[in-house]
């Protein structure tokens, strides 16, 4: 639930942020914040290079440059938090194919449930004068799905991390995170250089105080400490039932959405809501028992 949380409030960090960074810049500057200043205090952990590689293009360079690029291009916080769940999806079939972990029957109802609910968010944006006061677009549409893609790739390395690490016991979820983020650094700062408008690349020097404090955020809260919560819980759970408790983001990121920023909220998208939170019942309570 911790990590819930703090999902759920980073899709409005991201909006506050991208008013005075670009999303390349927006990356690199993520990832430093996340690096520094653990990266001189934690020590490597003891799993190999292509690992730590991996993790950090794929849920780096892949996922948040993915999703900045749709939060900047035409997508809501709010609806970008209920996307980012179609990961769970993702993490299923790349678990059952490549990890060969099969479903339980809990999950199979909660992935149901959830599917409506995606059903109807999906309807809220098929709706066009639903989606002109959400300033949605279909770029932002398929770019926030290329981001849930890759969210659930850098769910399978970990998982295959912690597998390859355990005769060693070499794997720790801090450090795993920490020196990951050393990756997305250089080729987000490439992006940038490469593809930036000139008058954009120093803009960031300008940033207020909020926007850095934004920064900040989702590097030190959203980026290390929650994502060492849930590389530490695929660590010690099969990755198809770690994946389905990110269900409960789209609740919290839908809220501070229309709190925050001033969001609209349409009668589907508060149908999916509905399923959205069935759908983590029946995994937590069916689960349980």
């Amino acid at each position: 639930m911790g990590v819930v949380v703090l999902w759920g409030l980073n899709f409005v960090a991201m909006k506050f942020a991208l008013r005075d960074f670009t999303p390349f810049q927006l990356g690199a500057a993520r990832y430093v914040f996340a690096v520094l200043p653990l990266i001189l205090i934690i020590p490597k952990p003891k799993v190999a290079w292509r690992f730590l590689l991996l993790y950090g293009l794929f849920q780096g360079v892949g996922q948040f440059g993915f999703l900045f690029f749709a939060l900047h291009v035409g997508m809501t916080a709010s609806l970008a938090s209920v996307l980012m769940q179609t990961q769970v999806f993702f993490t299923a079939i790349l678990g059952f194919v490549l990890l060969h972990e099969r479903p339980a029957r809990p999950l199979q109802i909660g992935l149901v449930l959830a599917a409506c609910a995606l059903a109807c968010f999906g309807l809220g944006v098929a709706d066009k004068q639903a989606s002109a006061a959400l300033a949605v677009t279909a770029a932002g549409l398929v770019l926030n799905l290329c981001a849930a893609f890759m969210w659930a790739a850098s769910n399978v390395v970990a998982r295959k991390t912690q597998q390859a690490s355990a005769s060693t016991g070499g794997y720790d979820a801090v450090g795993f995170v920490v020196w990951s983020s050393l990756v997305p650094v250089i080729p987000f700062c490439l992006l940038s250089l490469g593809l930036d408008a000139p008058a954009q690349r120093w803009h960031w020097v300008q940033a207020p105080f909020s926007s850095w404090l934004a920064v900040a955020y989702l590097g030190w809260m959203a980026t290390i400490l929650a994502y060492a919560l849930w590389t530490g819980l695929l660590s010690r759970h099969p990755a198809n039932r770690v994946a389905p408790f990110s269900l409960g983001v789209p609740v919290v990121g839908l809220t501070t959405g229309t709190l925050a920023l001033g969001e609209i909220i349409s009668g589907w998208q508060w149908a999916g809501i509905g399923f959205v939170m069935a759908a983590l019942m029946c995994v937590l309570m069916l689960g349980r028992r």
